[in-house]
This record gives C-alpha cells, sequence and structure tokens, in this order.
C-alpha cells in the first residue's frame, strides 16, 4: 500500500497492510531545536513517516462583513516575566470587543477573553465575519506534494478551536463556560447553537472541502473538563450538525479529545465521526484504555493517538518505545488505528522517533 492507501484505510476503520503512524503535527520549536529548522515535509522525510500535513485554504470574506469586524493589532513587547504580549481591537458597528494573547518559544495562550459580558457575545455572534469563500491553492499543493506518500489535514471554521463547545470556552473561559451550562443552560444552548450554525454556513459557502481529513471537537469537550451528561447535553447535537455538513462537503471527520474520554466512548460514536483522537493514556493527564475502547466501540471508530511521547520520545529508551508501539498495536488488531504522538510535544531525542517510526513499520497486519 501507498502511505495514502494505509492512511485511509485505517481511517474507513479497516486493516491496512501495516500500522500506519503520524505525529499530532510537528511544533515549530521542536523543528528549529533539534532537526535545524526542516520544515514539516522534510520532518516526515527525516524519519522516513508516511507524512500527515497540517495546512489551511486562505479565507477571503466579504467587504461589507470585513468593514462590520475591523481588526486592529497591537504589539505591546514583553512583559515582566519576560513573555511576548499582543493585543487585539475588533470595530463593529455596535461597540469594540477586545482581546490579548501571552507567548513563549514553546506556544501561546489567551490572557484576556474576547467575550466578557452577554453584550460582547452578542456582538460577536452578529459580527464575526464567515469566509465567502476559500482559495485551496495551499491545500492543494500540500497534496500534490505528498501525493500517494500521504493526507493533507485541517479544521473547519470556527473561532478559537473547531468544535462549538470548544469555541464556546474560547470565547468566554472554560470555567465561567461550566458555570453558565449549569446556572443558564437555555442561554448556552442559544449561543452553541448560533455557534453551530455559522460554521455549518461555513462550510456550506466554502464548498467542496479539499483536505483529506477534518478535525472537529477540542480538549474542553474531554471528561477530564465536563461530565458525559453534560457533553451528551452540550457536544452531541452540535458536533452532529457540524459532521454531517463536513461529510456532505466531502471530507473524512477526526474528532479529538486530548483528555479524559473512556466515559464519552459510546457517545462519540454517535456523532458520526469517523475517528477519535488523541487517546490519551494516564499517564500524561487522560485515562485512555486502548484495548478497552477497542472492545467498546472499535467496530464504529477509528482511532488516533495513545502513544506516550512524554516516556517515549522525551525519555525513552529502545525498548521502551518498542514496548508501547507494539502494545497499542495489539490492542486494537483489526485495524482502523493510527499510531501517534498523544499530543504535541517540544522536547525529544530524534533517534527515539526514528525507532517508533522503523517499529510502527515492523507491525504487520
Amino acid at each position: 500500500m501507498t502511505g495514502r492507501e494505509r492512511f485511509l484505510t485505517a481511517f474507513s476503520n479497516k486493516k491496512p497492510d501495516r500500522l500506519p503512524c503520524q505525529v499530532h503535527s510537528w511544533m515549530a520549536y521542536y523543528l528549529n531545536t533539534y532537526l535545524k529548522g526542516m520544515d514539516q515535509y522534510a520532518a516526515y522525510d527525516y524519519f522516513g513517516m508516511d507524512p500527515m500535513i497540517y495546512v489551511g485554504p486562505i479565507y477571503k470574506y466579504d467587504k461589507a462583513d470585513e468593514k462590520n469586524w475591523v481588526v486592529k493589532g497591537t504589539d505591546y513587547g514583553l512583559d515582566k516575566d519576560g513573555y511576548r504580549v499582543a493585543g487585539y481591537e475588533y470595530a463593529t458597528p455596535e461597540g469594540v470587543l477586545t482581546e490579548r494573547f501571552a507567548s513563549n518559544q514553546y506556544t501561546t495562550w489567551e490572557t484576556e477573553l474576547l467575550v466578557k459580558d452577554k453584550r460582547d457575545m452578542e456582538l460577536f455572534l452578529k459580527y464575526y465575519p464567515l469566509p465567502a469563500a476559500a482559495d485551496w491553492t495551499p491545500v492543494r499543493g500540500a497534496k500534490e506534494r505528498v501525493g500517494d506518500r500521504g493526507l493533507v489535514r485541517g479544521h473547519n471554521y470556527n473561532y478559537g478551536q473547531p468544535g462549538a463547545w470548544q469555541s464556546y470556552t474560547c470565547l468566554v473561559g472554560t470555567e465561567n463556560a461550566i458555570l453558565s451550562a449549569i446556572d443558564e443552560p437555555e442561554y448556552v444552548h442559544w449561543v452553541l447553537d448560533a455557534i453551530t450554525a455559522k460554521c455549518v454556513k461555513s462550510i456550506g459557502r466554502i464548498g467542496k472541502f479539499e483536505f483529506d481529513v477534518v478535525e472537529n471537537g477540542g480538549g474542553a469537550a474531554s471528561s477530564t473538563v465536563i461530565s458525559p451528561s453534560m457533553h451528551k447535553e452540550f457536544c452531541l447535537p452540535y458536533d452532529r450538525r457540524v459532521h454531517a455538513a463536513l461529510k456532505e462537503a466531502g471530507s473524512k471527520v477526526v474528532y479529538h479529545l486530548c483528555g479524559g474520554l473512556m466515559p464519552l466512548l459510546e457517545t462519540v460514536a454517535e456523532n458520526g465521526a469517523d475517528a477519535l483522537e488523541t487517546m490519551t493514556p494516564p499517564a500524561m493527564g487522560g485515562d485512555c484504555d486502548l484495548k478497552e475502547a477497542a472492545r467498546r466501540v472499535g467496530n464504529k471508530l477509528a482511532f488516533v493517538g495513545g502513544f506516550d511521547q512524554n516516556a517515549g520520545f522525551e525519555k525513552g529508551t529502545a525498548e521502551n518505545i518498542r514496548a508501547q508501539v507494539r502494545a497499542l498495536f495489539r490492542a486494537k488488531p483489526d485495524g482502523g488505528y493510527i499510531c501517534s504522538p498523544s499530543d504535541h510535544f517540544f522536547f525529544g531525542d530524534p533517534e527515539n522517533i526514528r525507532i517508533f517510526t522503523d517499529e510502527c513499520k515492523k507491525c504487520i497486519y
């Protein structure tokens, strides 16, 4: 099989020739620190791994929408802790919304929420622009570059991260979102319905998706953040709508939960996704037992993830890495599994990634 065939077979929850593997995107820090500034294409080639390329289209907006959402960015330099701080103002016809972010060499995080109250939410939902079209040139270029060696994936259009509940938590903060769901469930459903409607509308505007795989969901929907009953009420109905629209647009869907998921397996199996990630093990803050997950919903969902990169890439030995890969391979013996680190990683001997890749190649179905 080619790498493309191998991945697509796994995403279809079927058995390829051997165990496919990927990383959950390459972090710039790792590429620059450990791999001499390689890009993601070169990194996959360096390790002999089938490429899973992360890239997005160029969105185009109506001028009228842009006039109602005027963006002004400000670089505030370094704060007292040495973090770079940037802020954004969004001018609408009825008021200005603001947010701030801080960043270091590893990542970026929000320090001022965009939505502080219900009035801000009304302005956001009314004026946050949706793409009128998409230029898929970057995605097509990536597909041409990888050819039949791999796939290209991205996510649907939304604020923050793609899932409706995840997007809501990015807007108001996770704790605020949970408390509001308990205290004002009707209001939260109104917001989630509006966010989902905007997302589905954007999918319809964009037309046929050029991605091979689209990611939806987010860690805020994990059972280490919200209860299974909250997930069923505030995630499932909205995920179903988005997944139906994405499939109609021509792409497979992988649902992203980078935390606890075992109490959610049967619910996720109802949301229309083709696959579930990141299958995070307990040692990394999740709860995944891949063998038990396969027993319960393995006939309904493909899985991506499960590898403990802290114990493997960062602190691993050849024996540890090989043992991890073999245990994960045996946990879902009928296929429908892509071995991958359970999240982003920033540290680790490149030789450990090479051992990981080579061991996956030896896992023959």
